[in-house]
């Protein structure tokens, strides 16, 4: 109980200061989507935003050619649907079939300043999320979509002593992002995450610093790359880190990732990854789709 009024008492206080600005609505934005490969920027919402996501993560692309790199094979899926009722105030849904997990979110956004070298704008979200499957592994009984790391048995599943009673985790972060030289967006995301486990019957509370950079090349094309810094556990040893290409057209946000993270909901990247991002061999391919629309 301690804890959970800890994360609300956060939430709020940085809601308020969040909502507290209307300027971030009529400037730039220091990102030009809402979200890296798996990190949430500041970038705000208008009022009638519709976000819509469809993002998959393959196989290892050392698999080469007789693999198709990863592509010819399991894939773990991730679908996202979030609305904005409310200038910078934005409520989501997410829902990945890696321990089916489901997770609903609020995003605030709306606090910009001027820093001494560009732009600075800061934004706070929070989730819940359930992991539905109780299966123990991440096969959903033969169909097979999970791609658990070589080096380990482990694919995802829960211990049979806590699968009826330790599903849902939280978290709340706060999200600071800031523009280098008009071309270079940079952000750093905090995070307190609950639960950070479910195999554990023990649900302590962990912290994370996810740190996130772009370089926009053009209006169209960019380069990003984010880390996430996580302290080591079971099966969930290192870092997870991703890079890639992004792709923008109007309303529209198509990124290519390489990354050591099979799972994509936040509850799961935050915790930690299975494999080394040093280790090329544990990457995989993937891509993200962000579509905006206006309602």
């Amino acid at each position: 109980m301690l804890i959970l009024g800890s994360l609300r008492q956060t939430v709020i206080g940085v809601l308020a200061v969040c909502l507290g600005s209307p300027g971030a609505a009529v400037a730039q934005n220091v990102f030009a989507s809402t979200q890296s490969a798996t990190l949430p920027t500041a970038a705000p919402s208008r009022a009638g935003d519709l976000h819509i996501e469809i993002s998959h993560r393959f196989g290892y692309v050392s698999g080469g050619a007789s693999d198709l790199w990863g592509l010819d094979g399991f894939v773990l899926n991730r679908l996202g649907l979030a609305y904005t009722p409310q200038d910078h105030v934005t409520i989501g849904v997410l829902r990945s079939n890696s321990l089916d997990n489901l997770e609903f979110n609020a995003r605030f956004a709306g606090l910009r300043l001027d820093g001494a070298t560009g732009p600075v704008e800061f934004a706070a979200q929070t989730g819940m999320a359930w992991n539905l499957q109780v299966e123990p592994d991440d096969s959903h009984a033969g169909h097979g979509h999970a791609l658990a790391p070589r080096s380990s048995i482990y694919a995802g599943g829960r211990d049979d002593g806590t699968a009826a009673d330790n599903e849902m985790q939280a978290y709340v972060q706060v999200i600071a992002n800031t523009r280098v030289a008009d071309r270079v967006a940079l952000g750093v995301v905090p995070t307190l995450l609950w639960n950070p486990r479910i195999e554990d019957s023990d649900r302590e509370t962990a912290v994370s610093v996810g740190a996130t950079g772009q370089i926009y090349l053009s209006r169209m094309w960019s380069l990003f790359a984010e880390w996430i810094f996580s302290g080591s556990r079971k099966d969930q040893e290192y870092d997870s880190a991703s890079f890639g290409v992004e792709i923008r057209t109007p309303g529209h946000f198509f990124k290519i990732v390489v990354t050591n993270q099979h799972r994509m909901n936040p509850t799961h990247t935050l915790a930690g990854a299975a494999e080394d991002f040093f280790d090329t061999n544990s990457w995989r391919l993937g891509f993200n789709i962000q579509r905006r629309l206006r309602l």
